[in-house]
């Protein structure tokens, strides 16, 4: 299964895994699933640094190689895409991460329940 990480699911797994869901544990621990990790979520997080919202710093592009994570880059048409998305949510990280989903497949994994209205694939973090 190929699996996209929400923003806070990625930070928890570096941070806090026990807070994750024992479903979520489990398929990003598979060595059967591939695990993306977005663009997106590092330029949420450092966007959230720089305005002192996180405080918790890593070396977040070292820490997807060492997880065996991939990095998803946002293509112009994912970017171009959000036009289309109904205004469920507002968040521009999450509508971003919405139209990554839909336009490659992939199952998001978050705990946002906003999100499941988008009706994409999702694994309850």
């Amino acid at each position: 299964m190929d699996l996209l990480l929400d923003t806070h699911v990625f930070l928890w797994w570096v941070q806090a895994p026990e807070t994750l869901s024992d479903r979520a544990l489990s398929v990003i621990s598979s060595s059967e699933n591939v695990i993306f990790v977005s663009s997106i979520s590092i330029l949420e997080i450092a966007v959230k640094q720089s305005i002192g919202k996180l405080t918790y710093f890593i070396d977040f592009d070292k820490y997807i190689s060492i997880c065996n994570f991939l990095e998803l880059p946002l293509t112009a048409k994912q970017a171009y895409a959000v036009k289309n998305l109904p205004l469920h949510h507002r968040d521009p990280f999450d509508r971003a991460l919405i139209a990554q989903v839909k336009t490659t497949g992939l199952t998001l994994i978050t705990r946002d329940k906003i999100l499941a209205k988008y009706e994409i694939p999702i694994i309850e973090a």
